[in-house]
């Protein structure tokens, strides 16, 4: 029997009535119908028939069919349960997909990986990421020691520009340096709100994430690191000096130990955090080894 790919709407539509499947807001439930966008995100990923695929939120299959046609094997994280009957249904022609039931935030990626995509030469996270959770999803799997070549995502047009910002812009922030620590960010597409259904109420756009061979600076501790640069931007009109004074305890008493330690770094305790580079933080970091009262 011939069907029509799943990101179509004729298709989509027909699964949506045949399961009487009802999107749940809470879950950012937003199905592509778009075959061409599909195309272009799977151009983007560079997979080859050596490539496993990790996807996160896959909802009916219109992504995870394309990339079964062109992958090694895909693996799907689906947390909603209603749809896992639809998976077994529409995956059914594809013998190279497993979906796996769970939260991709609280899975054993380590463990599924190695059990399912241990034979693949690279492995690359493809996925139209569900809305709400897309960082916390992104973070979990840039700081496991996974072996993730890569990631092609697609995600709130907000939040993508954030990934990929340069320094200096008012998108830059605390995600730019995590995603930039990790990886090498470029844009490959913005997408059109009207190819999904229902469609959200912003635009999206898709992400390419290129791991790095080895991150961008050198740090001994990245959660400190992080939360060392996080801080910077915790009000975003107010100056590095004043957002590091609420980081550090005692902060207030040590005011003039932070101006020495900004100084000592050479940064003007008058910027704000959106114009320090990573490598202005990576100094700012491992100058703190010289200010051993400066505690967070």
């Amino acid at each position: 029997m011939d069907y029509k790919d799943i990101a179509t709407p004729t298709r989509t539509k027909a699964l949506l009535n045949q399961y009487g499947f009802n999107f749940k807001k809470s879950l950012g439930q937003n199905f592509l119908i778009d075959v061409n966008i599909i195309h272009n995100i799977i151009d983007a990923s560079d997979i080859d028939e050596q490539t496993g695929i990790i996807e996160v939120g896959p909802g009916m299959g219109s992504l995870t069919e394309q990339l079964a046609k062109s992958a090694k094997k895909v693996m799907a994280f689906e947390i909603d349960q209603r749809l896992i009957p639809v998976l077994k249904d529409t995956m059914g022609p594809y013998d190279n997909v497993t979906v796996i039931n769970e939260d991709i935030l609280k899975a054993d990626i380590a463990h599924y990986v190695t059990e399912h995509l241990a034979d693949c030469e690279k492995i690359m996270v493809v996925a139209n990421l569900p809305y709400y959770i897309t960082t916390p999803i992104l973070l979990n799997l840039m700081q496991q020691k996974l072996p993730i070549d890569g990631y092609v995502v697609m995600m709130q047009k907000e939040v993508g520009e954030r990934l990929n910002a340069q320094v200096g812009t008012k998108a830059y922030g605390s995600l730019s340096i995590v995603a930039q620590y990790y990886t090498e960010t470029s844009k490959v597409l913005t997408v059109p709100k009207s190819v999904f259904l229902p469609p959200p109420n912003v635009d999206s756009i898709v992400v390419k994430l290129m791991k790095r061979p080895t991150p961008f600076v050198d740090i001994d501790d990245e959660n400190k690191f992080f939360k060392m640069t996080k801080a910077a931007f915790s009000q975003r009109r107010k100056t590095i000096n004043n957002n590091y004074q609420s980081l550090f305890v005692n902060g207030k008493v040590n005011k003039e130990k932070i101006l020495e330690w900004l100084e000592a770094a050479g940064i003007d305790p008058r910027r704000r955090g959106e114009t320090l580079s990573i490598k202005e933080f990576a100094n700012l970091y491992n100058e703190l080894q010289n200010f051993t009262e400066l505690e967070f």
